[in-house]
């Protein structure tokens, strides 16, 4: 059997995410499964909001928060 090096990555690993990830968007009611993962209460609120907080903190790039909604512009804010 051959051994798998993945070095800096596992190609394999992210094009199984990638298809899961496409497969998911496609079939699933996001909007349902978004209400269902919504705190319940104000306590499961500050929790997930900690949580989230925690998250950031161990982010490799300080101060970096991933946009996941398409940019309207790909003109910067210093170029208006």
């Amino acid at each position: 059997m051959k051994k798998q090096v993945h070095g800096e990555g596992n190609y394999q690993a992210t094009r199984d995410y990638n298809e899961r990830t496409k497969d998911y968007l496609q079939s699933a009611d996001v909007e349902k499964d978004a209400k269902k993962a919504a705190p319940r209460d104000e306590r499961e609120a500050r929790d997930m909001q900690k949580a989230e907080q925690q998250g950031k903190q161990h982010a490799k790039v300080k101060g970096h928060e991933r946009n996941l909604q398409p940019q309207k512009s790909s003109q910067s804010q210093d170029d208006k």
